[in-house]
């Protein structure tokens, strides 16, 4: 497993990050070395893509060769580079966005950083006065 820290995530809750075609990526090379050379199976990042390519071309491959990632990830600056542990709980389904997830950083005793769940930012995106629902007709979430 492997983080990929841009700082993107001190940027938010910006509105104005949605509609930007430019933003930090993981380049295809670097994908292919950590998942192939390094063995990885997961990879996390600060923006809401891995890459902005025209073709979203690391996305593609990763998908395409059963590599999971985690998008959107904020924090990384208050995690060591190296020996922290972490684990990844249950989403906060009520009034998400999909798929978000809480990413929890278990770092040595000694670390100069530490805050507890509910301290800090938990998704990159507004919260919302309704809740998300299943609408048959339309076949996706609604709010």
């Amino acid at each position: 497993m492997a983080f990929v820290r841009s700082d993107w995530s001190k940027r938010w809750p910006d509105p104005r990050l949605a509609t930007l075609k430019q933003f930090p990526g993981v380049s295809l090379p670097a994908l292919k070395l950590l998942h192939e050379r390094r063995r990885i199976l997961f990879h996390g990042h600060e923006p809401l893509d891995t890459d902005s390519t025209p073709t979203l071309e690391g996305e593609a491959w990763l998908m395409h060769h059963g590599y999971t990632q985690a998008e959107g990830v904020a924090n990384l600056d208050r995690v060591p580079e190296t020996r922290g542990l972490v684990a990844i709980g249950f989403p906060k389904l009520g009034g998400g966005t999909g798929g978000c997830a809480r990413y929890i950083a278990i770092c040595p005793p000694d670390w100069q950083y530490g805050v507890r769940v509910g301290e800090v930012a938990e998704v990159p995106l507004p919260r919302s006065s309704k809740a998300l629902h299943w609408d048959r007709g339309a076949g996706m979430r609604k709010r």
